[in-house]
């Protein structure tokens, strides 16, 4: 094996290791936002296909979370809903669970916050229910849910 063929080892290595120490990294993000997602999708009883779309879009255009593919987003995103359909109760814990991780990281909380808010109003409402969840994330990210006008 020549130098070169060693260093381009070496620098594939290298880059492959920061792909999953990044992922690593942003491993509370994602479960969070899809946790926040799922349950303010849920909160009206179903979930739009209006709502997955912004979903799918914020995940792909964030810095921090595109280094994440489709899939794992929408394996997160399911994971959650199923919870939720199953025993709303556990899931609604599960999910704030995870939002909570964010807690101590005001960017990303706050950027989760306007995540979710753009999700629920992504059909063209803004409903009752959805705002009620909103704020609770809010709340429990230790956000005044003022600052969103929520």
């Amino acid at each position: 094996m020549s130098f070169d063929n060693f260093l381009n080892q070496l620098k594939t290595k290298a880059n492959e290791l920061k792909t999953e120490a990044l992922k690593f990294k942003n491993k509370d993000f994602l479960n969070a936002a899809m946790a926040g997602s799922a349950l303010v999708a849920m909160a009206d009883g179903s979930i739009s296909s209006e709502e997955k779309q912004k979903m799918i879009k914020f995940i792909e255009s964030n810095d921090a979370l595109s280094i994440f593919t489709t899939s794992d987003v929408i394996k997160a995103f399911q994971d959650f809903v199923g919870q939720l359909e199953f025993d709303k109760e556990i899931g609604e814990a599960k999910a704030y669970q995870a939002i909570g991780k964010m807690k101590s990281n005001t960017e990303a909380s706050r950027l989760l916050v306007r995540m979710i808010i753009a999700i629920a109003s992504s059909d063209g409402l803004f409903e009752k229910k959805e705002k009620k969840v909103a704020v609770k994330i809010a709340k429990e990210l230790g956000i005044d849910p003022s600052e969103f006008e929520l």
